[in-house]
Parts: structure tokens; sequence; C-alpha cells
């Protein structure tokens, strides 16, 4: 459990994998199921993305809570099926007692919308949406700087097919970055290198200083040169635009479905290389895992699974 003090921002991977659900003996200690991320502040709970993980993090919660009802805000990077595919599966959203606000970034909540409610039309799935009654109606940010809660967002443009939003969420002097899916810059339309190219540059300053970075890295430096354009990070890149930014902690996320346990502890082993004698510390983003930050908390006392979601429910 979290000691007694300052209160902590509580981070917990739920899903990590990219592009579809990959279950299998190979990928058990890193997980197999899609983008969902939970961050935690005091009795806030903030949902980041609504993959695959988002199931079994509703019956914890739902399980924990009881008849008390649920109040998180939910909020969605883009409508890319491996971040939304889980909403339907989503226990607490069927009860009307609950109170689940689903957010788009600023400008793009009609467009979350209707890729919610065409996922749940008959064509692909029996049960409407309308019948996920702890459900808001979509809201937007209400613009790219602001507040939910105590939690400060700040939100930036990626590098990614029909687009995607990164997030910068602070609390209380802690900060932290999810960028689920991105592209290096040096391959965007401009054309320009990486090293100059004026959005690479905007996104360093965006990500500086951060505690933890949560960022797409999907691909290894071979694997890249195959798939450029495809709207993936690059483990090379990752590295680099991490160490130059300044950040803390970076988790390589978005794990590729072809990547085994295995492969991903290399790719973490050559990024932990490529950051040679600077600071930063480097992990595989695991299912399950819990990260805190903003309070002194020892190996013995780090939250795990089932008591991240006891501290939430009570």
């Amino acid at each position: 459990m979290i000691s007694s003090g300052p209160t902590a921002l509580t981070v917990q991977f739920r899903g990590v994998r990219g592009s579809t659900p990959s279950p299998a003996r190979e990928t058990v200690r890193y997980g197999g199921n899609t983008s969902c991320v939970v961050v935690r502040y005091g009795d806030e709970l903030l949902i980041l993305d609504a993959g695959t993980g988002i199931r079994s993090l509703g019956d914890d919660v739902a399980r924990l809570f009881g008849a008390r009802p649920i109040n998180a805000n939910l909020l969605i990077s883009h409508t890319h099926w491996d971040h939304i595919q889980g909403l339907p599966f989503f226990a607490p959203a069927y009860s009307p007692h609950n109170h689940i606000r689903v957010i788009a970034p600023n400008g793009c909540g009609d467009k979350l919308k209707r890729a919610l409610k065409n996922q749940m039309s008959p064509a692909h799935f029996p049960v409407g949406l309308d019948q996920m009654r702890g459900l808001t109606d979509v809201d937007e940010l209400a613009s790219d700087h602001t507040h939910l809660g105590n939690f400060s967002i700040s939100v930036f443009p990626l590098n990614h097919p029909g687009g995607c939003a990164g997030f910068r969420i602070g609390v209380n002097g802690t900060a932290i970055g999810y960028l689920p899916d991105h592209e290096p810059y040096q391959t965007d339309r401009s054309g320009m290198p990486g090293g100059i190219n004026p959005r690479r540059k905007a996104l360093v300053d965006f990500v500086r200083d951060l505690d933890l970075l949560i960022l797409d890295t999907q691909y290894t430096e071979v694997e890249y040169e195959n798939r450029i354009g495809w709207g993936h990070g690059s483990l090379p890149e990752s590295v680099a635009l991490a160490v130059e930014a300044g950040v803390r902690r970076l988790a390589l996320f978005h794990h590729d479905p072809s990547h085994g346990d295995n492969q991903i502890d290399q790719m973490v082993e050559a990024a932990q290389l490529q950051a040679g004698e600077s600071p930063l510390i480097v992990q595989g983003a695991a299912e399950n895992e819990t990260i805190t930050l903003g309070a002194t908390v020892s190996p013995a006392t780090e939250p795990r699974q089932q008591d991240f979601i006891k501290i939430a429910a009570g």
C-alpha cells in the first residue's frame, strides 16, 4: 500500500500492446492487451485509452467498489481500434449509478462519438452504445492546455495517420507524458531531417523534464526501415528524444504484436546502452505494473495491482 505522507501520482499499465491483442506464452510477462493506462492522484482516476486492457480494469473496479458509484475520466487519444476496442467490455459503463466521463481532445468530440457508436452498431456488435448508461456523452477538452480536476492536461498533435493526441499530465509538481502512437518526425511530410524539424523541436519541449514518458516504441531500428509511414516509433529515436528532453524515466510502449517477451527484453537492453551515461531509466511497459511518482515509496511498499484498485476504491 502507499505509505502515509504527500499524495503520490500513481500510474498503472493495463494494456501495453499495439495494433492487435497478442495473447501467447511468449507475451505473458509484458502482456498482450492493447492500450490502456490508469493514472491516479488521491481519489481521482484518469484512464488513458480504452484498448482491451480496460476490460479487466473494469472488472476489478466494479468488484471492489461494490454498490458505491464509480467516478472516473476516460481520455481517448484517437479512434484507431486498438485504443477503443475494449470499451464495449468495460463493465462499469453499463450501470447508470456510475459516472464515466468520456473525453476527446479539443475539436475531436464528434469524430470520437461516431467511432464509438459505429463499433457498437448491429453490423459489428450486438449491444448498442446507448446501453452503456454509466457513460456520459462525449465531451472535449476545453483547450490544448486545461485541467481535469487536479490534473493539468496539455495536448500535442503526434505524427500518426489519421491523427493522435499526445498528453502531458501534471499534478503537484510531478508530470508524465503519454505519447501512444507516434512516428519520428524526420519522416513527416516536411521532408526535413529530424534534427532541424520544427515539430520535433516542439515535441522535445513538450516532454522536457518529465518524470515518466510513456512512448510508442513499436519497432527496432531494422524493422522501422521497412515500415516508414506506418505511424509508429523506433527504438533509437525514442531514446534520443528522451535523452535530449531530460526525461527521467522512459517506458517503451505500444509493443509490436509479433514481439515476445525476450525481444522486448533485448530492446530495453539496447535502449539502456544507447542512453549511456545519461541518468535516463529505461523499461518496457508491462501489464499490471504500477509506478509511483512524487512520493518516497520503498520496493517493499510499491503498490501491487490489487492494492492500486483498493486504494482507488478506498
